[in-house]
């Protein structure tokens, strides 16, 4: 059994059960919870949630934020994403989002209670490369151009600003920014701002890439919070698998994707 097919059979496996799958209907309905909270909201033993969290954490279903003390669980919808491109994408994608575009819209007319917040979008991937690698794709503008379709630019200092600019020839900058922190080869927060000239103006989100080394593989992370609203949740739902799939495809086989994953979605991060 190869990889790819062990890796999938741990996400059927752990989807299986009917308490994972209530685990991660709580964390779709808030994500970013602690054990203690997810233990409160299911009427579980901390022991038991906490067998049910290490199965969705080896199938990818689940990953954990480290905030100070606290240990936050998310959602990560790559494996997920995996399944819908292997097995629905291709075959009848069409019909399954008219679908869900009606079940979308009778939801929004049965809504009687107020919108809750925004979720944090968390992204998790493996890739064959060292954390020195990873830090230099995410900071060189010259590499950023090549898998992103935009130049990430700034000297990657705390304080400094940062730009998004297009390779087009144009020059022109789609998302500025501030790094708050940066940490290499393991951990950069910058702010994203592609609201310029949005009325009311609003703060811009926060995305935290987070670099874990392991032997010859790193865990990438990419936290996304302080969103605005569920269009922007929506658009970099599909913008950050296809930005870190070529980003993936670039590190490990010296090459990104034939075309950008982005045309595919429609949407680019």
């Amino acid at each position: 059994m190869d990889g790819d097919a062990g890796a999938m059979d741990s996400v059927f496996r752990a989807l299986a059960d009917p308490t994972r799958r209530l685990l991660l209907d709580r964390l779709r309905e808030r994500n970013g919870q602690t054990l203690r909270e997810l233990c409160e909201r299911l009427d579980m033993a901390r022991q038991s949630a906490t067998q049910h969290l290490d199965v969705l954490v080896g199938a990818g279903l689940v990953t954990v934020v480290r905030r100070g003390r606290e240990r936050l669980h998310y959602l990560n919808p790559a494996p997920i994403h995996e399944i819908e491109e292997r097995w629905i994408s291709e075959f009848d994608r069409p019909r399954l989002r008219a679908l869900s575009a009606i079940r979308d819209r009778a939801e929004e007319y049965a809504m009687t209670v107020e919108t809750t917040a925004v979720p944090t979008y968390v992204y998790v991937t493996y890739i064959r490369a060292g954390a020195e690698q990873v830090w230099r794709a995410l900071t060189d503008a010259d590499l950023t151009a090549r898998y992103w379709g935009h130049a990430n630019v700034s000297d990657w200092q705390p304080g400094s600003d940062w730009e998004h600019r297009r390779t087009d020839g144009s020059g022109a900058v789609d998302v500025v920014g501030r790094v708050l922190e940066a940490e290499p080869p393991t951990r950069l927060v910058i702010t994203f701002e592609d609201s310029a000239g949005v009325e009311p103006p609003r703060d811009p989100s926060v995305v935290t890439f987070l670099v874990e080394p392991h032997h010859d593989i790193v865990r990438l992370t990419v936290t996304h919070e302080n969103l605005p609203n569920t269009e922007m949740l929506k658009g970099i739902s599909e913008g950050w698998p296809a930005v870190l799939a070529n980003l993936k495809s670039l590190l490990e086989t010296g090459d990104v994707l034939p075309q950008a994953p982005w045309e595919m979605s429609g949407t680019h991060a």
